[in-house]
């Protein structure tokens, strides 16, 4: 199994450097399963080579979508579709397949999809897609683990869905399904992170009525057929966040490129709380480290435009060697600090009370090992390794391989000193990502 060594330095070496800025993870997803609304060829540009889209392209194959991978551009043909069953061999292995659900449901009017899995963040119901669903006048059966999906006669129907909570993958997957219903569908209390701004635009390319793009309500009104499109894929902004204050807990200064920082509004204002100075250039932004001490910042998770829940275990990093006490309250996943024992092992001041944690700044941190929890805790962990002293070695680190492009190779070209190696046999990767 694939492990990670890091060695650190007290005080650590700043990173200092250039960094490009893959494409979003979290928009690739939803944008690949939009492939299956028309039998026409969608070109996405600036996509990243990651084991969830490699997972997500195996899935959308079984289905009988054709498809090909040129360096960071991926071409995908759904010219028609064999099969209606996502089978739980392959959904299992990430929550984003349930969203095959309302494309397949859009096109064929019918789907079986198993009920999906992921990260063990805590519960990620989706009784908002079937909620949903119904309303557009799906009859849903679910038996034996399966979601058994079939649309009344003449296709699904427009509808008035006003979700409860905010969901970001409810709203994708009714999205997605309007745009193909008949009539007008209206999403209220919508998510409106730029990942779903992302797919209406790729989705307007492709022929679909959209209004309210980027806001909380969602008008769309269907259309007989959608056709192909050539789309760039956002910058990821949780990739962005991370390197960024890898520059600012190593006392460093890192130049990100291929990104914007108006896709992270709320991160900015506490990253800067810190002492840190992030600077706008051309094609995105220089994160420079604070000149003193690093500043407690309290932080509380919440749907975008708050702050966003995968860069609070990077945040919680930085705060471990803050010059005072720091809070983070994570309000929408109930199982996400599961890291907090990790940094505690390399010598941070950790506590916490149901989903809140309190954070005492320490003078240093120790090399340690540890392991990664889920997708994004991990890179929390790299960056408290290189401030460490000595060395740490960070397992399970297939998570990584999920959501961070060629992290090492990252890290590494601007001075970290971090590098893959195997203890013992090393294993297939899709093996190790079905316990993710």
């Amino acid at each position: 199994m694939d492990k990670f060594r890091i060695i650190g330095s007290v005080p650590p070496k700043p990173l200092r450097g250039k960094i490009r800025i893959s494409g979003s993870k979290n928009a690739t997803l939803p944008l690949m399963t939009a492939a299956l609304l028309t039998d026409q060829s969608i070109k996405f540009t600036n996509c990243p080579r990651l084991v969830d889209v490699f997972t997500l392209e195996t899935l959308l194959n079984h289905h009988g979508v054709e498809s090909f991978f040129d360096g960071n551009t991926m071409t995908l043909t759904a010219s028609r579709i064999k099969d209606h069953c996502a089978p739980y061999e392959l959904v299992r292995k990430m929550r984003a397949s349930f969203l095959v659900l309302g494309p397949l449901l859009a096109r064929e009017g019918k789907a079986s999809v198993s009920l999906p899995g992921g990260c063990a963040i805590g519960s990620r119901p989706v009784d908002l897609h079937l909620m949903g669903f119904e309303k557009m006048g799906v009859t849903i059966d679910i038996d034996q683990g399966y979601i058994n999906a079939t649309a009344p006669e003449g296709g699904l129907h427009g509808a008035e869905i006003a979700f409860p909570t905010v969901s970001v993958g409810a709203t994708e997957n009714l999205l997605m399904a309007a745009t193909l219903a008949k009539g007008t569908t209206k999403l209220v209390n919508a998510a409106c992170e730029p990942e779903i701004t992302d797919l209406a635009r790729c989705l307007i390319k492709m022929g679909a009525k959209i209004e309210g793009v980027g806001t909380s309500i969602l008008t769309i009104e269907g259309v007989e057929k959608l056709s192909g499109a050539i789309h760039p894929i956002i910058a990821d902004r949780i990739e962005t966040g991370s390197y960024a204050v890898a520059a600012a807990i190593t006392g460093g200064e890192i130049e990100l490129t291929n990104t914007s920082l108006d896709l992270l509004p709320t991160f900015k204002e506490s990253l800067e709380a810190t002492g840190t100075t992030l600077t706008p250039t051309k094609g995105g932004f220089i994160a420079k480290a604070p000149s003193g001490k690093i500043q407690p910042v309290d932080i509380t998770t919440a749907p975008y435009p708050g702050y966003p829940t995968d860069l609070q275990a990077q945040f919680m990093a930085l705060m471990t060697l803050a010059e005072g006490t720091s809070t983070i309250t994570e309000t929408i996943f109930e199982n996400r600090f599961m890291h907090v024992p990790e940094l505690n092992r390399m010598g941070a001041n950790i506590s916490t009370s149901g989903r809140t944690a309190t954070i005492k700044g320490v003078d240093f941190l120790k090399g340690a090992e540890v392991m990664a929890t889920d997708l994004r805790a991990p890179i929390s962990l790299i960056m408290a390794g290189l401030t460490a002293e000595g060395e740490t070695t960070l397992s399970r680190i297939y998570h990584l391989d999920r959501g961070y492009e060629d992290i090492e190779n990252k890290i590494r070209g601007v001075g970290g000193n971090i590098e893959r190696y195997k203890n013992g046999e090393a294993q297939n990767r899709e093996r190790e990502t079905e316990t993710a």
